[in-house]
């Protein structure tokens, strides 16, 4: 855990990066509950990335997910007809490109309408946590805004406008029992 709560941007971009790479190192090891392993996963990956000697993976392996994954809502898995979603929305900043999208069936879409993805899922899914590989493509992209607005080192109380809700970012995960990786797999990465 960072010795305090995370007071930039960079710094809580990094620990839920960092929290996200537990995560998915404990649903990959069928884990119930996070050991000791995956708390080192996560102190070594925080520490990597605000030194600078560890990296975000590329978005290249995401795009891998949305091209072998079945083809589905990338935030219920309904395999109904599909659009193109924009993560972190064109009308507050995010990029109109391939990195910034995932389909998304008509409902939801309309349902998230121009909204932060991570706000709009935290306020209509109740307790369900987003799918793991979401949220990594999310944390990628808004890194990645961050870093052209140069609001990495800016402190979390001094940044009045952000392109994403930075209020929503996660910096707790639930238990793996409760996670899942993408909307159309399983727990394990299988098909549903």
């Amino acid at each position: 855990m960072p010795a305090t709560t995370p007071s930039t941007l960079g710094e809580l971009l990094a620990w839920s990066y960092a929290n996200l790479g537990m995560a998915h190192a404990a649903l990959r090891d069928e884990s119930s509950d996070y050991g000791r392993t995956h708390f080192m996963i996560r102190a070594k990956l925080y520490k990597g990335l605000r030194t600078g000697s560890m990296k975000m993976r590329p978005l290249l392996d995401d795009d891998r997910v949305k091209m072998t994954a079945p083809r589905g809502c990338a935030y219920c898995g309904s395999d109904l007809p599909l659009t193109l979603d924009h993560l972190i929305p064109r009308s507050a900043g995010g990029p109109d490109s391939a990195d910034n999208s995932v389909w998304a069936c008509r409902r939801c879409n309309s349902s998230k309408h121009n909204n932060d993805m991570l706000s709009w899922w935290f306020r209509h899914n109740g307790d369900r946590f987003p799918p793991l590989l979401l949220i990594r493509r999310y944390l990628k992209v808004a890194t990645q805004l961050a870093r052209r607005a140069e609001l990495m080192e800016r402190t979390l109380d001094s940044i009045e406008a952000a392109p994403f809700d930075i209020s929503s970012i996660p910096t707790k995960y639930p238990a793996p029992a409760q996670l899942c990786l993408w909307a159309t797999l399983d727990q394990r990465g299988s098909e549903r």
